[in-house]
């Protein structure tokens, strides 16, 4: 069973949470799957997505390749959803650690993942820490670009279709990695007497 353990609100009412619990059972309009860019999901969070969702996320993603090429960090592609509790996938494609540039790159592949569910209309999105598996990025280090590049998206925008993004991690040693990147991003005011 998935459960908050933290959240926070942005200006235009988009609330972030991080969630303890298992990206495949997010009911929600769609979730980010941390992908490679010729969306072949074998292991990690992939391999998960696609085995729950079944063959046709597979499928749908051989289409997208074929037709549109590899995947870069900027733009996701992005799916119907198989047999998951959500509508779409989106596959955002994050940095393998020790290739340069890496919170550069993951921050563009989170703000692409945002955009695309703009682009998409929806309302809710639920993320994993993108590239902190089996692509070895620092799991602190990335939790704190990933908050980072998300709290400086929606402070960029009037106005957005997004109303709940979720931050979904399933085991417990990156989750205390992102409770305390998530500390340091956005602290809890002290109340004085």
């Amino acid at each position: 069973m998935n459960h908050v353990i933290l959240e926070t609100d942005f200006a235009g009412g988009v609330r972030l949470q991080l969630v303890e619990g298992d990206l495949t059972e997010e009911a929600v309009d769609a979730i980010v799957n941390a992908a490679n860019s010729h969306l072949q999901h074998g292991g990690g969070v992939a391999g998960a997505i696609s085995r729950r969702g079944g063959p046709q996320v597979q499928e749908e993603s051989n289409v997208w390749v074929r037709r549109h090429g590899p995947v870069t960090h900027d733009h996701p592609a992005y799916t119907s959803a198989g047999r998951l509790p959500c509508r779409y996938v989106i596959h955002a494609v994050g940095p393998i650690w020790g290739a340069g540039d890496e919170d550069a790159k993951l921050a563009r592949a989170v703000r692409g993942s945002l955009q695309q569910a703009e682009e998409l209309k929806l309302q809710s999105l639920a993320l994993p820490p993108i590239s902190t598996g089996i692509f070895g990025f620092p799991k602190e280090r990335a939790a704190a670009v990933i908050l980072e590049a998300i709290q400086e998206y929606f402070a960029g925008l009037q106005h957005s279709s997004l109303e709940t993004v979720r931050l979904t991690v399933i085991d417990q040693p990156t989750l205390a990695a992102c409770r305390s990147a998530w500390e340091r991003t956005f602290p809890v005011e002290q109340g004085g007497d």
